[in-house]
This record gives C-alpha cells, sequence and structure tokens, in this order.
C-alpha cells in the first residue's frame, strides 16, 4: 500500500524532503503540496513531475480527503496549528523542527495527541537515525566504558547570515544536541547555565559567538557544549562521552585520507545537510513504516516538548549568566516506546 503524503512547505528543506520521498524511499507518494509563496509550491510540482494537487493552504490540505498522511516543512511559528490540526483529523503528521516555537505549544500538542488515544506525530529530530551516534550510543548501552560521567560537545558551523541571533544558537543550533544527548544518556537535564568566551571577530555585531552551554542530568552527568556558528573552516559535529572505564567520541563522517605538498589531510564538511543525508532519508523512511504499521517509534511529540522546555531554560540562561533549572515532567506512559 502506498502512503499518500501531503507537504506543507516547499522551501528548502520541504523539497528536499519531496525529493527523497519521490526518488529515493519506498512507500509513498507525494499527492498535495502548499507554500505561502505559491510559486515554489508549483516549482515543487514542476521539478518533481509530481501528480499533485496545490493548494492554497496548509488547513485545506490536510482535510483533503486523498491527504493520508502530514508533512510539516513550513515556517516554524505554523507548526502547531498545522499539527493540532492533522492531530484532529486522525492524520499522522511528521513535523520538522521545532514542534511549536514555545514549549507550550508543544504541550498542547502532547495533550491533544494523547486525548486522540494513540502517537501520530513524530518530530524531524534527525540524529538518532544517525549511524555515527547509534554507534556511540550501542557503546555507552553495552557498559563498555562504565557509567558515563561527562560529554564534550561542538556544534560548528561555517557561518551564518545576518539574521542569526543569539538566541537562535540555542533555538535553532542546541536543540539539537538537546534532543539527541537526552536520547544517549536516555535521561532528562535538570539544569543548565551559559557562559561566552571570547567573541569571535566573525560574529555580526549583534551575535555572541561562540557560546558555551553546560548541563546538567537527572544523575548528574555533566555535558558541555561548545556552539561556534562562525568557525570558518567547516560545519562539525563533535561528542566524547566520558564513562568510569574509559572514552567514546563520535566518529567523523568518512573522508578520503589525501597526501599532496607534504600535508596528511582530511576534507571537512561545510554543509550539513550532506552531514546528516542519510539520516534524513531513515528517518522518513521510518515514519512511512511506522504509518503502515500503525505504530510510530521516531522523535515523538513529548521528545519535542521536552526539548523546548531545555531550550527554553538555556535562552534564559543565556540572558542571566546563572544556573537556570529544567523542569521535564515524567515521561508518560503513552510515549514509552
Amino acid at each position: 500500500m502506498t502512503l499518500n503524503i501531503g507537504v506543507i512547505g516547499c522551501g528548502a528543506i520541504g523539497q528536499d524532503h519531496i525529493r527523497r520521498l519521490t526518488r529515493t524511499l519506498s512507500g509513498a507518494q507525494v499527492v498535495a503540496v502548499t507554500d505561502i509563496n505559491p510559486q515554489l509550491a508549483q516549482d515543487a510540482v514542476s521539478s518533481y513531475g509530481l501528480n499533485a494537487e496545490i493548494y492554497s493552504d496548509g488547513i485545506n490540505l490536510i482535510l483533503a480527503s486523498d491527504v493520508q498522511a502530514v508533512l510539516v516543512a513550513s515556517w516554524g511559528p505554523t507548526h502547531e496549528e498545522y499539527v493540532l490540526k492533522s492531530i484532529e483529523q486522525g492524520k499522522p503528521v511528521f513535523c520538522e523542527k521545532p514542534l511549536a516555537v514555545t514549549a507550550e505549544g508543544c504541550k498542547r500538542i502532547v495533550d491533544a495527541e494523547q486525548a486522540h488515544g494513540r502517537r501520530l506525530v513524530q518530530v524531524g529530530f534527525m540524529r538518532p537515525y544517525d549511524d555515527g551516534y547509534r554507534a556511540l550510543k550501542s557503546v555507552i548501552d553495552s557498559g563498555t566504558i562504565g557509567a558515563p560521567l561527562m560529554l564534550h560537545c561542538a556544534h560548528r558551523n561555517q557561518s551564518v547570515g545576518e539574521r542569526y541571533t543569539t538566541d537562535m544558537a540555542i533555538t535553532d543550533t542546541l536543540i539539537h544536541e538537546l534532543d539527541v544527548l537526552r536520547w544517549l544518556l536516555n535521561e532528562d537535564y535538570v539544569s543548565t547555565q551559559v557562559v561566552y568566551p571570547k567573541k569571535t571577530r566573525n560574529a555580526s555585531i549583534h551575535l555572541a559567538d561562540p557560546q558555551i552551554v553546560m548541563l546538567e542530568t537527572v544523575s548528574g552527568v555533566r555535558i558541555d557544549v561548545e556552539v561556534f556558528v562562525n568557525c570558518q573552516y567547516g560545519y562539525d559535529i563533535q561528542c566524547e562521552v566520558v564513562g568510569e572505564k574509559g572514552t567514546a567520541r563520535l566518529p567523523d563522517p568518512p573522508a578520503v585520507a589525501l597526501k599532496n605538498a607534504a600535508l596528511h589531510s582530511l576534507p571537512v564538511m561545510t554543509d550539513w545537510k550532506e552531514r546528516f543525508i542519510a539520516s534524513y532519508d531513515v528517518e522518513l523512511q521510518a515514519f512511512i513504516d511506522g504509518v503502515g504499521a500503525g505504530a510510530l517509534t521516531g522523535p515523538s511529540a513529548w521528545d519535542g516538548y521536552s526539548a523546548a522546555i531545555a531550550a527554553d531554560a538555556c535562552v534564559l540562561a543565556q540572558q542571566s549568566g546563572k544556573v537556570e533549572r529544567i523542569k521535564i515532567a515524567e515521561r508518560p506512559t503513552f510515549y514509552s516506546n
């Protein structure tokens, strides 16, 4: 059976998902599209030869009788409305992050989904589908390095635009670590603090860059994450876990070692989409397969809500300079896989 998907948002990530649904993945087809810019929707239909209806807005797309599942890749502030409407219609929905722009909005989605009675929402956190992170989690779970004590992480971007602001280092960048590190350790955060090293000359006047975000988990694991979004040399994701009996490090993406001109070097990626392209494929295929099996297993609305709570606390810590508490409730049994 082929799953009929309607796509809301035909910008960069929306079109990338349409590409993989059309050319890479199995078990689904795009039957409807919409975008606030009608030309982008038309371009998506033309570029990928879709036999798809173009809708004037996301609500009408969700209500369409032939749309069996929804993919939300529109502007962040629209996500909550579209996800809630999808739940109301009983249609599975894959929502790119953020699930909602506030923790309160995420909670409304969690409440609506539980009231519906079954999981319908998968959030577009792709790192738990990355081979490197999965291998790292396997080492942690095996007990080979003993109980984790500390994590040293880095999230570096080559550069960002003028519209990127200090709080976006949390809400747009660190949000991925906030999700995947909870998943790696299988526990929640209890506190955070943000400190600012010497500012790089490559950052715009309104941006504090780099930043160091420090987190503490329920069991006392200490995490430091360097967020450096104008590092200049490339896109670089690092994670080292220090355990009681050893350490484990996230592997770098495979690359050809080059010896030339008296140098031994490895190339560094510059495009975040290239770094995680395979995990984007796997997460969306998992959504398709989960809908078919009647049981979604990917990042849930609760995961989106928990990440939002942690992000809010981190933004508060940016402003206060103090240690701020993170209060995440116990995961409901509804979201236990």
